[in-house]
């Protein structure tokens, strides 16, 4: 299999993660009175935060921003390496072995924080960074072209 087709695939399931977490965070509450009645709470307690008033939830939802901004970065990054690895595969090696550890580590700490969607997600994109490496690692081994 080709690294770039590879990379480029994690790119298009790292952009609908992006694209449902955002989904997520935006959907009004579902889960009855107690989930609203949380986030009304999280809504209307506001503290001094290095002169800032925030609320729990400018936290939540900040943080969940941050969250879809840097999936959607990490698309465009994907995409792109995807093209270096096509034309210089020894300067994408050391790119796609850190995006494989951070997405390893993305599928452990959404094992242990959140639930199967991500953590899914999140395997099938360190599998596909990870097999790009191998056969870059391999094909430039062996002379081929990548």
């Amino acid at each position: 299999m080709k690294p770039h087709i590879l990379l480029r695939t994690a790119s298009i399931l790292t952009l609908i993660q992006a694209l449902l977490h955002h989904l997520g965070l935006t959907r009004p509450p579902s889960h009855g009175r107690d989930e609203v009645a949380l986030q009304t709470a999280m809504k209307s307690f506001h503290m001094d935060v290095m002169g800032s008033l925030r609320s729990y939830w400018d936290f939540f939802w900040g943080f969940g921003l941050c969250a879809t901004v840097g999936m959607l970065l990490q698309s465009v990054l994907l995409w792109q390496l995807a093209d270096l690895a096509r034309s210089d595969p020894a300067k994408a090696r050391p790119f796609m072995g850190t995006l494989f550890a951070a997405y390893v580590t993305y599928a452990i700490v959404s094992w242990s924080y959140f639930f199967i969607g991500p953590v899914v997600g999140n395997v099938i994109s360190a599998l596909l960074i990870g097999l790009a490496y191998v056969f870059t690692t391999s094909r430039l081994t062996n002379g081929e072209a990548v």
